[in-house]
């Protein structure tokens, strides 16, 4: 399938939207309205912790901030709907902007537990202030208008509602095919990685959560004018929990699962309303919670992912067009070579009693291979944490291009001009090799969130692809770059880690064990790349174990063992001294 095929279908489908309040009956238009305030909500929860990996309960909170927002503008103060979005929206981002700073550095489990705890708040809060009708809630609540027209039908307001929906659900997709999309998506490979990448997540984290909670205010406004009506129940903790069944039944990951997975939860609960009573009489309620319970956990055994990927499995694979990209992003002016760039003083970093890193003191000047080697626990990564700021120092100091980047945090660091692999890949698997790489070029470039919703970034996207596809290339990645990463083979996986380093175009380029799971061809290829990248006057500062790849390649070594520094010279030197013999070959030779 092609993307114009693609646009087509979606064409096909609004097409068919159209013309439903013509063909199906009022209370079908009923239903499809709620599916559609429902999914408007369950997209932000999708674009929350589906792609950014934010757990939350908490959803219908917002829903019911916004709903009594343009409720007491309207029904109690008698000014327009209209003015109650503003007011709608503009309380619900700032009550989400106070919540997520104060919830969102918390992690795993307890970020979760928080959001029922704030959720419950509210929704007590509704039903004690009496200025909002205490639990009777707030009724005569006027219909939307436009132009005059009142959308008091449902007919009249279904169109209203989708046309949200569907611009809700363009803006989403576009900003994930943005430089900030690409952030949000990539917050599930954890804060080291993100901060690698010169990211700030708590930032994009924030963003996303206010983002989330304006879907759901959308979602308030035209629940509270089409209904007329609001009270606390439909905004409790439990429809909270709904709301994110019917993302998971959709397809977390998914932002289409957003509309299957409110349909099938909404009509599916209407008909179990409907044919329950007549088999389970007074109790009909209770059976409903155990027939959902039963569905849930058949669709997590068949489709655990979901709806959409399961379809997916089946339909034809859109065909991407690849990149015609031109330009080119700008590029730092690489020191002189032999220039001191990275000088580390007196570095020790403790783990409680261990010392890892022990009062080492070394430097890398510019354009050369600086090799840290050393055996199995001898710091060597540690040392790479401190000088990329993902571990602080206990004490020491470390300079960078004559700046003191001793206590500055990882992002500023990377932003600086320092790019680093990982011991252990860090990728996000379900990211095409294009995007992995791109995610390279964030500290090179500049739109956010707005920009990239309303694709007003194209320019500088054009010549962040033009970077990537250069840097794919170089690593013979370039005819995959629409791939998963996570169908890549580990040899692979490393080769694209350093196409994500490089599209940062680094002053120092800091290798983890590049070489680690590579074939003898492929660490041939590896070592004429890096020996390419030092013509071109980049310094590198690698770790590795394989030693006739490193003595081969690096212009100095320094060797580390027990986290103390042994020595430091050229590979020959160092190969020949009894200490390192002893330390890492095993024995003087």
């Amino acid at each position: 399938m092609t993307a114009a095929q693609l646009r087509l279908a979606g064409l096909g489908a609004i097409a068919l939207l159209a013309v439903f309040p013509a063909v199906l009956s009022p209370f079908s238009i009923t239903l499809l309205n709620f599916i559609g305030i429902y999914a408007l909500a369950v997209l932000g929860l999708v674009l929350l912790t589906g792609i950014g990996g934010m757990l939350s309960f908490g959803q219908a909170a917002f829903v019911g901030i916004a709903a009594y927002a343009t409720a007491w503008v309207t029904a109690k103060q008698g000014y327009s709907p209209w003015l109650g979005l503003a007011l709608a929206l503009v309380l619900t981002a700032a009550i989400a902007a106070i919540l997520g700073g104060v919830t969102l550095r918390l992690g795993g489990h307890f970020l979760s537990l928080s959001t029922i705890a704030w959720g419950l708040a509210i929704y007590f809060l509704f039903g004690n202030l009496p200025m909002l009708g205490q639990f009777n809630g707030i009724s005569d609540i006027p219909p939307i208008s436009i132009a005059g027209v009142s959308l008091a039908a449902s007919q009249s307001i279904y169109y209203l509602i989708w046309i949200f929906l569907i611009v809700a659900l363009v803006l989403a997709a576009n900003l994930l095919g943005s430089r900030e999309g690409r952030a949000i998506r990539a917050l599930r490979g954890g804060r080291i990685m993100v901060e690698s990448l010169g990211i700030d997540p708590f930032r994009i984290k924030l963003v996303t959560f206010v983002l989330a909670a304006l879907l759901s205010a959308l979602s308030g406004w035209l629940y509270a004018h089409m209904s007329r009506f609001v009270s606390p129940a439909p905004f409790d903790v439990n429809v909270g929990i709904l709301y994110l069944l019917m993302a998971m039944v959709g397809g977390m990951g998914h932002l289409s699962s957003a509309i299957l997975g409110a349909t099938i939860v909404t009509l599916l609960k209407n008909s179990i309303q409907d044919y329950l009573p007549k088999i389970a009489f007074s109790a009909s309620g209770q059976v409903e919670v155990v027939v959902f319970a039963v569905l849930f956990i058949l669709l997590l055994q068949r489709a655990r992912g979901g709806l959409v990927p399961l379809a997916l499995r089946y339909l034809p694979r859109v065909q991407p067009t690849p990149p015609t990209a031109t330009g080119a992003l700008d590029r730092r002016q690489q020191p002189a070579r032999g220039t001191p760039i990275l000088a580390v003083f007196e570095a020790t970093r403790r783990f409680g009693g261990l010392v890892a890193v022990n009062s080492v003191s070394f430097e890398v000047e510019a354009g050369e291979i600086l090799g840290l080697i050393g055996p199995n626990g001898a710091g060597k990564t540690t040392m790479f944490n401190l000088i990329t700021g993902a571990l602080p120092l206990d004490r020491g100091r470390i300079t960078f291009l004559g700046q003191d980047i001793t206590r500055k945090p990882q992002r500023q660091i990377a932003r600086a001009g320092i790019a680093r692999t990982f011991q252990h890949v860090k990728l996000r698997p379900h990211m095409t090799l294009l995007d992995t790489v791109l995610l390279g070029t964030y500290g090179r470039t500049s739109s956010g969130f707005l920009r990239g919703a309303l694709r007003l970034d194209r320019a500088e996207e054009w010549r962040a692809e033009a970077e990537t596809i250069r840097q794919l290339q170089r690593v013979g990645l370039a005819e995959r770059a629409f791939e998963l990463a996570g169908n890549l083979p580990l040899g692979n996986q490393r080769l694209l880690e350093i196409a994500r380093a490089l599209a940062a175009d680094p002053a120092l380029l800091v290798l983890d064990e590049p070489a680690a799971g590579l074939r003898t061809a492929e660490k041939a290829e590896l070592a004429r790349l890096l020996e390419a990248l030092r013509a071109e006057g980049l310094t590198i500062l690698l770790v590795e174990h394989d030693m006739d790849f490193v003595m081969g390649l690096v212009d100095r070594t320094v060797v580390m063992d027990f986290g103390s520094k042994l020595c430091e010279g050229a590979p020959d030197v160092v190969r020949a001294d009894p200490r390192v013999q002893e330390a890492y070959l095993g024995g003087v030779v």
